[in-house]
């Protein structure tokens, strides 16, 4: 695929502040706690006890470090980083204070059906799917699609309580954080050498855009506040 334009930092021009490309960390956070929680949901590895263990690095790494990635992205008036980054930060966060809860015994995790959790995966899932389209390159289209679809079938798999789709839903997160693992370091590459490294396939509809791009990322330099 050819290089239609290269990646350069976004600068925010308040004295030396320097913004990197929001992307990189958050797809690194994203693809890293989704990897770990997602291998457990496709039967990899563990027991029982297993999610209480990955309650820290699920609610720091996906959680926090995304959040701020997602924040990062919002002072770079990237649009797409900050809604898609901030709401899976988001969820994480979410995520890991609700086993918290269940561990330190305040609550009870239900032994069958988790509509609860079932229902907050379908918002995920519709914000998710409108990111794709949104997305400036193949390779984030394409993390968002199975992004999307696994949320939407943890979804049924968490309100039906069937153990099938819980596994092809983990499937899929295990897919999308790949593919998440791949764009973050494209663009690291690109951002870092100046030209394309590994190929993204960017969108010809956004060629000629002035103000972004092709990855998601805002133009060059931006004013701070």
């Amino acid at each position: 695929m050819h290089d239609i334009t290269s990646v350069s930092e976004p600068t925010v021009e308040a004295g030396s502040r320097r913004i990197a490309v929001p992307w990189v960390l958050g797809l690194y956070a994203l693809a890293g706690a989704t990897f770990v929680v997602a291998a457990r949901m496709a039967g990899w590895y563990g027991g029982s006890e297993s999610r209480f263990l990955l309650l820290p690095f699920a609610a720091v790494l996906g959680g926090l470090t995304q959040l701020l990635a997602g924040m990062w992205a919002f002072e770079a008036e990237d649009t797409l980083a900050t809604a898609m980054l901030g709401i899976w930060g988001s969820f994480w966060i979410g995520y890991g204070i609700l086993y918290g809860l269940f561990l330190s015994g305040r609550l009870v995790e239900p032994a069958g059906p988790f509509r609860e959790l079932g229902f907050w995966f379908i918002p995920l899932a519709l914000v998710t799917w409108m990111g794709a389209p949104a997305a400036r390159s193949v390779g984030l289209a394409v993390t968002f699609v199975f992004l999307a679809a696994g949320a939407s079938i943890a979804a049924i798999a968490n309100i039906s309580m069937h153990g099938g789709l819980m596994m092809l839903a983990g499937w899929l997160f295990i897919i999308a954080s790949v593919l998440a693992w791949y764009t973050a370091t494209a663009m690291m590459f690109e951002a870092s050498s100046g030209h394309q490294v590994w190929p993204l396939g960017r969108l010809r509809n956004w060629k000629n855009s002035p103000a972004t791009s092709l990855h998601g990322e805002t133009a060059a330099t931006r004013r701070a506040g």
